[in-house]
């Protein structure tokens, strides 16, 4: 039997990446210890920046995964993180320096009213701080060369937003609405909940900054803040839970099995439906030809030969063409 390090790994290590690491960072340690496990070259990438400041689900791709490394970039992601009331600062973290102070701290009741109006599509200016491109050249470049940095806004969509840990928002919703909408009787007297800090879980799409939102909904209650506190617990199809943490990952060098870690490639297209094919069918898939005939409805389809994948396939009017082929050997049933 062959040595499995004498085949080019493929598949998902999902690191819960650590704070004051480098997505960058995080993809050259996978490969030194793949270096070291004795593994051959491999390439390696990820499914999706994570700012230093920032922790949790990274998805690292190995090999063929990579070529899915694009549709990861693209998906949804749901983010845990605090505001901290009374400081904006340039980084819109808590590595920038206070660029404003408010004395301001929202009640409660007003926070958990806000919500719903960061919630659906918004218009959003993502941080003067941040790798979108301005005039060809990285704001955060401009930024820190002591620029003026312009960003148009852009538009998201938050698909929902609440109080971390699942919080009861209904009955401070009603607090802070008219008198008609507040629970019966109701005591003007009852002293409010000022909020120095709070922590909201995001569900949103790709090219939302968590930073900007926070600061948004600070402005919006009449004050100022920042984030003190992110983390990627969901990424795409993959979730904290199934996420290793750096200590875990350096057991690879050390003799563990990576295939003990090791996600597989379709493991990135859980809502992909998959297309069964023949010997033949999968041959002809491998030379990028064309399958004709078929009768799945359209859409995206994960064509597999047995347990192998073999491409991702999409299906219009009876006709399956190639969006990505991939190459890995077949694994006996």
């Amino acid at each position: 039997m062959a040595d499995l390090r004498e085949i080019s790994p493929s598949g998902w290590l999902i690191l819960d990446k650590p704070r004051g690491l480098g997505s960058t960072q995080a993809v050259g340690s996978v490969k030194r210890i793949l270096r070291q496990s004795g593994y051959p070259k491999t390439k390696v990438g990820h499914g999706g920046t994570l700012d230093p400041l920032a922790e949790g689900v990274l998805p690292i791709a190995l090999g063929e995964a990579t070529k899915l490394a694009g549709r990861m970039l693209d998906a949804s992601k749901i983010y845990e993180f605090t505001i901290k009331f009374g400081e904006e600062t340039d980084t819109l973290d808590t590595e920038g320096q206070v660029i404003d102070r408010s004395n301001r701290r929202p009640p409660m009741a007003a926070v958990a009213a806000i919500l719903e109006h960061f919630t659906g599509e918004i218009e959003q200016v993502p941080p003067t701080y941040s790798a979108v491109k301005v005039d060809g050249k990285r704001a955060y470049d401009r930024a820190r060369a002591g620029e003026e940095v312009e960003i148009k806004a852009r538009q998201v969509t938050i698909h929902s937003l609440q109080f971390a840990g699942e919080r009861e928002d209904p009955e401070l919703r009603s607090a802070f609405q008219t008198t008609a909408g507040r629970p019966d009787p109701y005591d003007p007297s009852m002293p409010l909940e000022l909020a120095e800090t709070v922590t909201l879980t995001a569900h949103v799409s790709k090219g939302t900054y968590i930073r900007s939102l926070a600061r948004d909904i600070a402005r919006a209650l009449g004050t100022v803040g920042h984030v003190t506190y992110l983390r990627r617990v969901k990424a795409g199809p993959f979730l904290e839970n199934q996420a290793i943490s750096l200590d875990k990952l350096e057991e690879i060098a050390n003799g563990a099995a990576l295939s003990d870690l090791l996600l597989p490639l379709e493991a990135g297209l859980d809502d992909i439906p998959a297309l069964k094919l023949d010997p033949d069918s999968a041959q002809a898939v491998r030379q990028g030809r064309v399958l004709s005939g078929m009768p799945q409805s359209d859409g995206l389809y994960l064509a597999k030969l047995g347990k192998t994948p073999v491409a991702l396939m999409e299906c219009i009017a009876g006709t399956a063409k190639v969006v990505r082929g991939f190459n890995l050997p077949d694994v006996a049933e």
